[in-house]
C-alpha cells in the first residue's frame, strides 16, 4: 500500500508524470481537433513550412500511451488490492447473518467427515437410532451407506429397545472376548465347574447350516442373549468374518480361536454328555452341582427333551450355567414368544410384534465391504433407474433338473394376477404407445438360469399392454448350493440384500433366502405355494401376513399342562405360516 502512495505522488491527476503535465498546461490555446502530424501541402512545389514550436512533439505521442497505460495498471491495483480485503471471511469461519459462506476445497478427509454427517443424519432419521456410533466408517460402508439405497420405513423401533441396545453393547465390551471379566469366567470353563457367581453369563452360537439359515438362527440367538443378559459370542466358521461387519462397537463378537471347546463343536450333538436334553434324559442335572457349561440342540431333529429349552422352569436352570453352546437352524423367536417370562421383555421391546427380525437384522447383519461392492455396483448399474422394483425369488425343491414349466407357470400366473407386471400383446397386435412410459426392474435369484431366460424373453419379444417397460436381470445362477464356498456365499449374502431393495417382492414356500431378503427389507411378500406332481397351484401365491420369518420345527408342548398342544393356537401374535402348515411366525393380532 506504501508502494502505491509513493506511485500516485509521482503522477498527476490525470495519471501522467509531472513534465506530461507542465508541458500540456503550455498549450492552452490548442484545439481539440488539432493532429499531431501536420497536413501535407496540396501544391508539392510549396515551400516546407517549419513546425509551431508550441506543437507536441512527434515523441510525445508514445509517452502518453504509456501514461494512460500506467493509469489503467495503478487502478486495477487499487481495485484488487480492496476486493482481497473484503473477501477474507473473518478468521473464525462464521459468516455474517443472512450471507453466505465461500467454502474452499477442503481436503480429503474434511470432505469425507463432511459427508459421513450428512449419511449420519440420513441413518439416524431412517433407523430410528438403532445403530450405535463409534465405528470407523471405511472399515464397514454398508453401515453408513445403505440407507440411501432405501426408502424411508415407516416401521420405528421403540425407544425401549433402542436402550436396552446400547447396554447390550456396554455389557459386551466390558465382558466380551479378552476382557478381564472374559478371562475369569473362562477359567470356569476350564476347571469343569463354576468358581462362585459369575458377572458375566455366555451363549456361543456354532456356525451351521446354509446361509440364510445362519443369519436367521443368529438373529434369534442374539435376542436370546438380550433376554437372558448374556454376551452372545459367534463362531466363525470357515467365511462369517468374510460376510458380516462387527456390529458392537469396540469389542468384537467372533469367537477367539483359542476358545477350549471350539475343537469339540463338530462332536456336539443329541448325545454328547453335555447335550441338556441328553442329562435331562439321564436325570443327570443337579441343582447342587452346576455344570460349566452346557449344549443345547435346537437343530430340526431335536427331540422332546431338547424342546424343553422353551419352557420357563428349564429356563429358570439355565441361568445358572455361565456357557451355552447353541448349535441350530431354526429362527426359534416365535417360540421365545411364549416363554412368561420373557413376555413383558419382549412386549416392550417389539410393541409390534412383526418387527422382530426386521429391527435385529438391519442392527446385526451389515455386509462387508467386498459384499457391499457386489451389492452397490449391481444395484447402480440395473436396478438404480428404474420406476419400480420387483424381486421375483426362486427356490425349487423339486428333484431332477430344471427349469419347470409349471414352476414358470406358476411365478407368471403370479405377477399378472396380483397386477405385480403387466400382461403382455400378443404377436401381431397394435403396441401401446405412452409418452410418459414407466420403468420396471425385475430381480430374479435362482440357482438356475432358465426361469430368468424365459421370463426375459416373453418381456423382449412382445410389448406389454400398458405400454411400461420391463427389464429383466439375474445376478448369477451357481446351479446347485455351494455353503462351504466362499464366493458362492458372497453372491449369496449380495442377492438376498439386493431383493431386501425391491418394492415389491414375491418368495419360494420355504426358503429361509426369501425369509431373510423381506425381514431385511420390511417387505410384506408374495409368497409362491409349494407345487404339488408337479402342477401349478391355484390360486398361485398369496399375500404374507407379516414380514417375520417362519420358525419351520417349532415345539407343540405345553410347559404347564405337561401335554401336547398346538402352539399356534395358544396367543394372538403368534401363529402358523402361510407356506408351511405346522410353522410358527409372529404376527400384528390387529392387521389380521
Amino acid at each position: 500500500m506504501q508502494l502505491l502512495l509513493h506511485f500516485q505522488s509521482r503522477v498527476g491527476r490525470n495519471g501522467l508524470p509531472p513534465f506530461l503535465a507542465r508541458s500540456q498546461m503550455r498549450r492552452p490555446g490548442r484545439a481539440a481537433g488539432d493532429a499531431d502530424e501536420p497536413s501535407k501541402p496540396s501544391d508539392p512545389d510549396a515551400p516546407i513550412v517549419p513546425r509551431d514550436p508550441d506543437r507536441k512533439p512527434r515523441w510525445l505521442g508514445p509517452i502518453r500511451v504509456m501514461g494512460v497505460f500506467v493509469a489503467c495498471l495503478m487502478a486495477t491495483s487499487v481495485v484488487f488490492s480492496v476486493a482481497v480485503v473484503l473477501r477474507d471471511p473473518p478468521t473464525n469461519g462464521v459468516p455474517a447473518e443472512g450471507g453466505v459462506r465461500e467454502v474452499t476445497a477442503p481436503k480429503a478427509t474434511s470432505s469425507n467427515e463432511a459427508a459421513s454427517q450428512t449419511v449420519e443424519e440420513k441413518k439416524n432419521e431412517f433407523l430410528g437410532g438403532l445403530l450405535a456410533a463409534g465405528f470407523d466408517e471405511g472399515s464397514c460402508l454398508s453401515r453408513y451407506q445403505s440407507v440411501l439405497f432405501r426408502k424411508e420405513s415407516k416401521h420405528k423401533p421403540s425407544s425401549y429397545l433402542i436402550s436396552r441396545l446400547r447396554g447390550y453393547e456396554a455389557l459386551h465390551k466390558r465382558c466380551g472376548p479378552h476382557s478381564e471379566s472374559y478371562k475369569r469366567t473362562l477359567e470356569m470353563l476350564k476347571s469343569g465347574h463354576p468358581l462362585g457367581t459369575s458377572d458375566c453369563n455366555y451363549v456361543v452360537w456354532i456356525s451351521f447350516s446354509g446361509l440364510g439359515n445362519r443369519i436367521l438362527t443368529l438373529a434369534s440367538a442374539f435376542l436370546y442373549a438380550l433376554l437372558t443378559n448374556r454376551v452372545l459370542l459367534v463362531d466363525p466358521g470357515v467365511d462369517m468374518t468374510d460376510l458380516f461387519c462387527e456390529p458392537f462397537p469396540e469389542v468384537s463378537w467372533f469367537l477367539p480361536s483359542d476358545f477350549p471347546l471350539k475343537d469339540q463343536f463338530n462332536g456336539l450333538n443329541q448325545n454328547s454328555p453335555h447335550c441338556y436334553g441328553k442329562m435331562l434324559t439321564n436325570n443327570s442335572l443337579s441343582k447342587l452341582e452346576t455344570p460349566s457349561f452346557t449344549y443345547l440342540h435346537l437343530v430340526h431333529d431335536y427331540n422332546d427333551h431338547d424342546k424343553l429349552f422353551f419352557c420357563n422352569e428349564d429356563q429358570s436352570f439355565l441361568q445358572s450355567i455361565p456357557w451355552l453352546i447353541m448349535r441350530t437352524d431354526n429362527y426359534f423367536v416365535p417360540s421365545l414368544f411364549l416363554i412368561p417370562s420373557f413376555e413383558q421383555e419382549l412386549d416392550n421391546l417389539f410393541p409390534e410384534r412383526e418387527n422382530v427380525f426386521h429391527f435385529l437384522g438391519q442392527y446385526l447383519f451389515h455386509p462387508t465391504n467386498s459384499v457391499w461392492g457386489l451389492i452397490r455396483r449391481y444395484y447402480q448399474a440395473y436396478l438404480a433407474k428404474a420406476d419400480e422394483r420387483i424381486g421375483i425369488q426362486i427356490r425349487v425343491f423339486d428333484t431332477g433338473v430344471g427349469p419347470f414349466q409349471h414352476v414358470l407357470d406358476q411365478i407368471l400366473a403370479c405377477t399378472v394376477r396380483e397386477n405385480l407386471l403387466p400382461r403382455t400383446i400378443k404377436e401381431g397386435s397394435p403396441e401401446v404407445s405412452s409418452l410418459n412410459r414407466k420403468s420396471k426392474a425385475v430381480l430374479v435369484t435362482s440357482l438356475l438360469p432358465g426361469y430368468f431366460e424365459r421370463i426375459r424373453d416373453i418381456y423382449w419379444h412382445y410389448p406389454t399392454t400398458t405400454g411400461e417397460a420391463v427389464s429383466i436381470v439375474q445376478p448369477s445362477h451357481e446351479e446347485y448350493q455351494q455353503t462351504e464356498k466362499e464366493m458362492h456365499n458372497r453372491k449369496a449374502w449380495a442377492e438376498m440384500y439386493l431383493l431386501s431393495l425391491t418394492d415389491v417382492l414375491i418368495t419360494s414356500s420355504w426358503s429361509t433366502f426369501g425369509y431373510v431378503a423381506q425381514g431385511l427389507g420390511g417387505l410384506k411378500p408374495w409368497i409362491l405355494y409349494k407345487p404339488e406332481n408337479r402342477t401349478a397351484p391355484d390360486p398361485p401365491c398369496r399375500r404374507a401376513l407379516s414380514m417375520e420369518p417362519c420358525f419351520h420345527a417349532p415345539p407343540f408342548y405345553d410347559c404347564k399342562a405337561r401335554r401336547g398342544v398346538d402352539t399356534g393356537d395358544l396367543v394372538p401374535h403368534v401363529r402358523h405360516c402361510e407356506d408351511m402348515s405346522w410353522g410358527l411366525k409372529l404376527v400384528n393380532p390387529h392387521d389380521n
